[in-house]
């Protein structure tokens, strides 16, 4: 049987962290945190869950989670946030593939959120398949912040586990929106610096794809008022997302004249 690392970044998880670590304690071989110097009782609910606790400045989504995958003790990680926890079907699958010594090299498994006290089933959001379990030596964290998204070395195909990871995202809308806001200039940012542009078109057209795609095509309707809040908030965060990007790119016009 290998062993198997869990890996959680975090930074002020509190109410989240002990349901993540309690939802792994009997599958993983070490629990590695790796904290962003939280303010918060994280580290001392942590520390009293016996995890290996290491603390590191943020370095960015993408650039945080590869420095915890690297401090992995073993090959095989499982890479979670604190957010999310297994639910009973998921952690059976992880152990099945754990007895047969991972034969695979990664493995995805499909992510459930809890939105507002409804979990939501339908629209972008379910099954919203991920890759988070991987031989950490032959992939790591890429995308582009703040989606993160592991991706594995060229010609090795993933195996899907049954289950779900249960993601509690938003206890309120306004946590929601001010996530929006936030993630939405990390994104103009990393877009900018990767040579991206913004226009008109972009600003006008892809929110209204988006709550199209959210709500209608991928049937977000099915979850109701919480699906169209959702929907509509995706849209807006598009929206900013381009907005912010061509201030940036006006700004940056402006500091070479």
């Amino acid at each position: 049987m290998r062993p198997l690392s869990v890996v959680i970044i975090t930074l002020n998880e509190e109410k989240n962290i002990a349901r993540c670590l309690e939802s792994v304690k009997n599958l993983a071989d070490e629990i590695l945190v790796v904290d962003s110097f939280s303010t918060d009782a994280t580290k001392s609910i942590c520390i009293d869950h016996g995890v290996t606790f290491l603390e590191q400045s943020f370095l960015g989504y993408i650039e945080q989670k590869n420095f915890a995958l690297g401090k992995a003790k073993y090959d095989f990680v499982l890479s979670l946030d604190a957010d999310e926890a297994l639910d009973e079907t998921l952690c059976n699958s992880i152990a099945r593939e754990k007895t047969s010594d991972f034969p695979v090299d990664a493995y995805t498994m499909n992510r459930l959120s809890y939105y507002c006290g409804k979990w939501i089933r339908h629209g972008t959001w379910y099954p919203d398949t991920k890759l988070r379990l991987l031989n950490r030596h032959k992939g790591n964290w890429g995308g582009t912040n703040p989606h993160d998204k592991l991706e594995m070395q060229n010609g090795i195909d993933a195996q899907h586990l049954k289950g779900d990871i249960l993601h509690y995202t938003y206890y309120t809308m306004e946590e929601h929106m001010l996530q929006a806001n936030k993630f939405s200039t990390i994104a103009a940012k990393a877009m900018n610096k990767q040579g991206k542009k913004s226009n008109w078109f972009k600003i006008l057209v892809n929110p209204a794809i988006a709550f199209l795609t959210s709500f209608v095509i991928k049937g977000g309707f099915l979850d109701g008022f919480y699906g169209y809040c959702i929907a509509r908030t995706h849209s807006f965060q598009t929206f900013q997302k381009y907005i912010k990007l061509m201030q940036i790119q006006r700004q940056g016009r402006s500091d070479d004249r």
